[in-house]
């Protein structure tokens, strides 16, 4: 390690600046545990990349064939549930995966599969939907017991706001010029798009 230290407030409330052990919300960093724990599956011969989706969401509104690829690298044209207007008024409900991915199942697609390029969340709550599926396991207990635990990342967790998790920096937005706590998101919807913690050290040892 070359440099690691921590800047800004880890609680303004209580007076206490950030240090490297600090843990935070990585936000999207989680897609490529999310990424990596399929090609997991994949190369234990659990599910093949070129899987339609529907072979895991019998019940999928959406009739045009996409693959598990397509979801992993923003090709599938579905419409990201982040860009729902309705989607904002849930920040604080608990949701489950497949009630997030209801979110625009109905929508049209936003282009043929495979024929163009979009970021996309709802492909990554998918991918994490068919974790569960194909695990019997959470998403939350897949990757700690597949990647966490094996990789040392022992400060690494599934986002929970009821948790007590030490040393988590609180998060704050700006008013103006006056900061203020952060609105509170339910970390069901940000899911296997989103909703990991971690520390410099361990995104390192993950970096390893």
């Amino acid at each position: 390690v070359l440099y690691k230290k921590g800047f800004g407030a880890g609680d303004m409330e209580l007076n206490v600046p950030v240090n490297p052990d600090m843990i935070f919300r990585i936000g999207s960093i989680t897609k490529q545990f999310t990424a990596v724990a399929i090609l997991q599956l994949a190369d234990q011969g659990k599910l093949s990349l070129q899987d339609d989706i529907k072979k895991y969401i019998a019940d999928y509104a959406i009739q045009e064939n996409i693959t598990v690829e397509q979801l992993l690298n923003h090709t599938s044209g579905i419409k990201s549930y982040t860009n729902v207007d309705s989607f904002w008024g849930k920040m604080r409900t608990d949701l489950a995966p497949r009630e997030i991915i209801r979110l625009t199942e109905k929508d049209t697609l936003e282009f043929k599969p495979g024929s163009k390029w979009n970021y996309n969340n709802t492909g990554y709550v998918i991918l994490g939907y068919i974790i569960e599926k194909v695990t019997g396991k959470t998403y939350e207990e897949y990757v700690q017991q597949n990647i966490f635990t094996p990789a040392g990342m022992s400060n690494s967790y599934y986002g929970n706001e009821s948790r007590i998790i030490k040393n988590r920096a609180r998060g704050y937005k700006k008013d103006g010029k006056e900061f203020r706590n952060s609105d509170y998101i339910s970390m069901t919807l940000p899911y296997a798009a989103g909703s990991l913690l971690s520390t410099v050290e361990d995104l390192w040892k993950w970096n390893k």
